[in-house]
């Protein structure tokens, strides 16, 4: 029984466990399989990746109060973080990786950074 690629249809040689004929087919083919999963992914790390960076370049000294407005300016998308962090008193912080902020009252912020 002769064994064909799944994405050119060519005849496989070689090993009996052979499943493409080629990189080229085997990278085409899972790219093809995994387009819609990796399009989300990629966007979503985009996002937490420029959320990083926004807190980062803010926060130079790992603890400082923003305005809500700056945040917004410079691009900053609430939406994306990677974690909450709800201290005994109730306060939530949500975190961007090691980056964090905690809302406080007329519109300020307070940014952190987990050491």
């Amino acid at each position: 029984m002769e064994k064909a690629c799944p994405e050119c249809g060519e005849k496989l040689l070689g090993r009996t466990d052979k499943k493409f004929c080629s990189d080229y087919c085997r990278n085409s083919h899972h790219n093809k399989a995994n387009k819609n999963t990796s399009n989300l992914i990629r966007n979503t790390n985009n996002l937490l990746r420029k959320n990083y960076r926004i807190l980062e370049e803010l926060n130079p000294t790992d603890k400082t109060t923003v305005a809500r407005t700056k945040l917004l300016t410079k691009g900053f998308n609430f939406e994306y973080f990677t974690s909450i962090y709800t201290t005994k008193t109730g306060n939530q912080y949500f975190f961007v990786y090691d980056m964090g902020y905690l809302k406080l009252e007329k519109d300020l912020y307070a940014l952190v950074k987990r050491n």
